[in-house]
């Protein structure tokens, strides 16, 4: 777990001291294996067959069993030493954002006009570009960036090493970076259903800790509120706590009432400047809770 420790607080100082970062993050490869494996995969069956849910499931196997298979081996045959903390950095320094999100939400922030803040959002959400964000779903998008990001990278991370924190980056990918024409058949829906398993437990400890970072009343009762509908496996409760915890943030400073008497674009614009302001804010004291109880538990000698 020391090394963990190392290794997170080392790809937080690199991510943010190297704006080209995503570049050094391309997932090309992954990409071009995706289209390989999907052409091959395609020759093998009928075109006007129905893809049942199993061979979804299958492609996916295929899909991320290989890079994964030989990251384990490495993993394996590192058993501790500067050489496994510098694998694991580099492992979670690849699997780590893609995009600085500080820099995606500053940018929405200082966007001058409603056209170039749609623009600086989209990076926070690429699946939803060109759509309008509304009030409050900028919060949304902040959270949702921040579990998929930081959060759920690094609970498989600390969980099973770089094998989790890369699992998860390429189940990620292909549920939505990588086009679905480029991926196998029933994949896409596969990969999409084991992001969001992946993401449950992540979104889960998110929400807990920011109960106890931010304001516990508003973030509980969100919470208990999205549960009582139906059961659903998707991080909601995550953004409704974040919805219900950024109110809480602006009523007490006042950041939407200052700008009551602007004209309705114009008083929109400043509050939802303020909203993605808190909500990066509320990001932050989550993750540097996360580091600090990683820290206890490494000085306590609960944790190797």
């Amino acid at each position: 777990m020391s090394v963990a420790l190392i290794a997170l607080v080392a790809a937080l100082v690199v991510s943010y001291l190297v704006p080209s970062s995503p570049a050094l993050r391309s997932m090309r490869w992954f990409a071009a294996w995706s289209s390989w494996l999907a052409e091959r995969l395609r020759a093998d069956r009928d075109p006007l067959e129905p893809v049942s849910p199993a061979a979804g499931w299958l492609g996916l196997l295929a899909l991320t069993a290989p890079p994964l298979l030989l990251l384990a081996l490495l993993q394996g045959a590192l058993e501790g030493g500067f050489v496994a903390a510098l694998f694991s950095f580099l492992v979670l320094f690849y699997a780590w954002g893609p995009r600085d999100l500080d820099r995606d939400v500053s940018a929405a922030v200082a966007a001058p006009d409603t056209a170039g803040r749609r623009m600086a959002l989209a990076a926070l959400a690429p699946e939803r570009a060109g759509a309008e964000v509304v009030g409050e779903q900028a919060v949304d998008l902040v959270f949702r960036a921040a579990l998929v990001r930081w959060f759920g990278v690094l609970l498989w991370f600390l969980l099973l090493g770089p094998f989790g924190a890369l699992g998860y980056r390429l189940i990620a990918t292909a549920a939505e970076a990588v086009p679905r024409a480029d991926l196998p058949p029933g994949v896409a829906d596969a990969a999409l259903v084991a992001r969001r398993i992946l993401d449950w437990p992540a979104a889960q400890l998110v929400t807990l800790t920011l109960a106890l970072v931010a304001d516990f009343d508003a973030v509980i009762g969100a919470w208990r509120d999205w549960h009582a509908g139906p059961v659903r496996l998707e991080p909601g409760f995550l953004y409704a706590a974040g919805r219900a915890t950024v109110r809480v943030e602006l009523s007490a400073d006042g950041a939407c009432e200052e700008g009551a008497t602007l004209a309705p674009d114009a008083f929109e614009a400043a509050c939802g400047r303020a909203r993605l302001r808190d909500a990066m804010s509320l990001a932050w004291r989550v993750l540097l809770a996360w580091l600090a109880v990683l820290a206890l538990l490494v000085i306590a000698g609960w944790v190797a």
